[in-house]
């Protein structure tokens, strides 16, 4: 049993690498009169984060009290910690990972996902990666376009092996999350 005075600050950090969600966790004791968000910034390293936010407080199943924490960090980004062990670390990232697929539906929050520029089809691989389900390209780029979530950059990516024509760039217009439409859910199609 842990000590009682103990309290841990638990790191979950979502990437999308190579189309697939990823969760890296790491875990350190919070030292005394220190702030639950310094201890998160001794965790991880923070300069790859794009969106930091509290997920929860919990008791875990040693008697440790843990605060938790959800990073989304952009691609290429080096955070650091391991991949969820035990069954308190894959608690924590099921639910960070509930809580990304809640906010991609309502927020903007993708941007603390996506490179600065991106493809529409880019785009929709990293929402397929977070939901956890297919999303159509065009429905995606609708939706988003009409919240005011992207806009149009400069330049055009070259097209692939298959041939086509050059894709448009976007980016988000924020990074600053942005509740888009309270009402909206971004569900799988029936």
């Amino acid at each position: 049993m842990a000590d009682s005075t103990s309290h841990v600050v638990v790191a979950v950090v979502l990437s999308v690498r190579e189309r697939r969600l990823e969760a890296r966790v790491a875990r350190v004791v919070r030292a005394p009169a220190e702030s639950l968000e310094a201890a998160f910034e001794r965790a991880v390293d923070t300069s790859g984060l794009a969106h930091v936010e509290q997920l929860e407080t919990r008791i875990l199943r040693d008697g440790t009290l843990a605060t938790a924490y959800l990073g989304l960090a952009r691609p290429g980004a080096t955070v650091g910690g391991h991949a969820p062990s035990g069954s308190d670390e894959r608690e924590l990232a099921a639910a960070a990972q509930a809580r990304l697929r809640a906010k991609l539906s309502y927020t903007n929050v993708g941007f603390a996902l996506a490179p600065e520029a991106f493809t529409i089809s880019e785009l929709r691989d990293i929402y397929v990666a977070g939901l956890g389900h297919d999303v159509s390209a065009t429905n995606l780029q609708r939706v988003l376009l009409r919240r005011g979530v992207l806009e149009r950059a400069d330049g055009r990516r070259e097209p692939g092996r298959s041939g086509g024509r050059p894709a448009s760039l976007f980016r988000f217009a924020s990074s600053r999350l942005t509740v888009t439409d309270e009402f909206a859910a971004l569900r799988p199609r029936r």
